[in-house]
Formats: structure tokens, sequence, C-alpha cells
């Protein structure tokens, strides 16, 4: 087995320490930081991200995958240096005023930054003002926005209207998710999308973000 498959598939099983050995060995093997990136480490977090979303691996061993995927990401960056170190793009996100609920907000970052998505946390109960201003400043392309609580939906309502305001609204894609958020809901207040799990929510960033 490559090294990059051992990579891949010790983030699948979380085994952090067994990937903290990996991508140095990989790295006296030869081969080039954006490799063991893409096809190590993404790799293997793409394939937590689709057994989560059918069902077959839970919150916890995404967590622990996580973790690894982290790790290895650490030790990889100072390896990876001029235009190949650039991320796919970047998001803001955040949990919406009135809801502090972090789980699923948690389980999107994770999945974004599988994706190779730079993501900027805003943690919870982060005013529409706090989004728009984060994504004039650091030049986000994707504004998420998780809510648990059927009372804070309406503050995703908020964000798209403050973009609008801002100026922004054409060059910002607003996703929208939670247990309570539909379709329907994301339609009626005018956001890009709406996605019913972390997985299929990195996966639509990164098709917004590849088509930039």
């Amino acid at each position: 087995m490559s090294t990059l498959n051992e990579l891949s598939q010790a983030i699948q099983k979380g085994r952090t320490k067994l990937v903290q050995e990996l991508v140095p060995r990989a790295l006296e093997e030869g081969l080039a930081p954006r490799a063991i990136l893409e096809d190590g480490l993404l790799a293997g977090m793409g394939i937590v991200g689709e057994q989560f979303k059918a069902g077959t691996m839970f919150v916890p061993q995404v967590l622990m995958a996580a973790k690894a995927m982290n790790a290895g990401t650490a030790l990889l960056k100072p390896h990876l240096t001029g235009d190949h170190a650039a991320p796919l793009g970047r998001a803001c996100l955040g949990t919406v005023k009135g809801d502090l609920h972090d789980i699923g907000k948690n389980l999107v970052r994770m999945m974004f930054e599988g994706q190779g998505i730079e993501v900027i946390d805003l943690g919870v109960d982060v005013a529409p003002e706090t989004f728009i201003r984060t994504a004039m400043e650091q030049n986000c392309s994707i504004i998420a926005c998780s809510s648990l609580l059927t009372t804070s939906m309406p503050a995703m309502g908020e964000v798209v209207e403050a973009a609008k305001a801002a100026g922004i609204r054409d060059q910002v894609k607003i996703m929208v998710g939670g247990a309570p958020v539909t379709q329907r809901f994301c339609t009626d207040i005018g956001a890009d999308a709406y996605t019913a799990d972390a997985a299929t929510a990195a996966a639509v960033a990164a098709q917004y973000l590849s088509a930039q």
C-alpha cells in the first residue's frame, strides 16, 4: 500500500498519531506536499464526508477524523509554499444571532476544510452585520449560516438583506442549513443554497468556488 493510501485510511479511522508519522514519511519519500494534501489528507476526509452523508459514519467518528486531518495539515503547512498553498477559496461560517448551538456548524467547518476551503469560524450567536463585515474584510466568497432554532431562522433572512444593503450580494454565495431549515425557506429569503447535511454543504461550496 502506498503512503498516500495509508494516509487516507488513517484519516478515515481518525488515527492522529499515525497521520503524524505518515506525513513526514511521505515528505521523505519525495512526494509533493500538494499531492500529500490532496491525494492523502483530503482524499481521506472526502470519504469520511461520503460515509457521514450515507449514515455509515457518525459524529464521534467524524470528529476523530477531523482531529487527524488538522494534525496532518499542521505538519504539512510549512511545506506548502507559493501558489500551491492557495486554498480553494474562503468562507465565513457561524450560527446565527439568537442561537447558541454549534455541533452542526462545527461539522460543516470540518467538511469545508476537508474540501480545501479556508474557513473563518465566527462561532455562535452571530449578528448579520458580523457575517457581512467579515465577508468584506476577509474576502470571503461564501457566507454559511446555521440555525437549530425556529426562532433564530429569521436572522438568516437578515443576513441576505444585510448583504444587499452592503452592496455585496452579487459577490457572495449565502448558504443556509440546520434542522428546521428547508429548501422553501431558503428560496423565500433569497439565499443561494440549502443543504440537509454537512457533507453536501461542503460539496456545494466547493462547486461554487471551483466555478469562480
